[in-house]
């Protein structure tokens, strides 16, 4: 192969590499500005795990009510797939349905999950948070993501009890 060629491929390799970042990137930001604000109840986590250095551990009650002990199950093979949620005014979810591809409600959401090491996971199993934090987020109750109408989903911030934001002033 001659050199010419080697660069070539290399250049365009490179190119299609940087597209890619920079599409995932755009679909990253498109969600976090245009998508649904949908908060999931927290599910009890084992408390040893809970607080891990500058990330806390998470499951949603919403992955409990779907699969049941399934969703915690390495025994069981669940595939990666959407859920149905029910979305109330103040912004809190609980599961409706599997999806199977009927039309959506004004008050339902789709919410994409994966299973990983068999537990299904909404977006992602922890909440990182820079370190010495750990105490601003003890009190959560909620998740809040970010949802799109494909059912992606992005964790965005940690809410307690009564809604609040939690987290250093600064960041709210």
């Amino acid at each position: 192969m001659s050199e010419t060629l080697r660069r070539v491929i290399l250049i365009a390799a490179s190119l299609a590499i940087l597209a890619l970042a920079n599409h995932a990137i755009y679909s990253k930001e498109r969600l976090l500005a245009e998508g649904r604000v949908v908060l999931l109840d927290l599910a009890p986590v084992d408390p040893r795990s809970l607080m891990q250095g500058d990330y806390m551990a998470l499951r949603f009650k919403v992955a409990d009510d779907a699969f049941g002990s399934w969703g915690r199950s390495y025994n069981v093979q669940i595939k990666d797939g959407r859920i149905v949620v029910k979305v109330d005014a103040r912004g809190v979810a609980q599961f409706s349905r599997m999806d199977d591809g009927t039309a959506l409600a004004a008050d339902e959401a789709l919410m994409r999950y994966r299973v990983r090491a068999g537990t299904v996971k909404f977006a992602t199993n922890a909440f990182f948070f820079q370190e010495g934090h750990a105490k601003y987020y003890q009190r959560a109750r909620y998740g809040e993501f970010r949802v799109g109408a494909d059912g992606d989903l992005l964790l965005t911030a940690m809410r307690g009890e009564k809604l609040e934001r939690l987290g250093p002033a600064e960041s709210r």
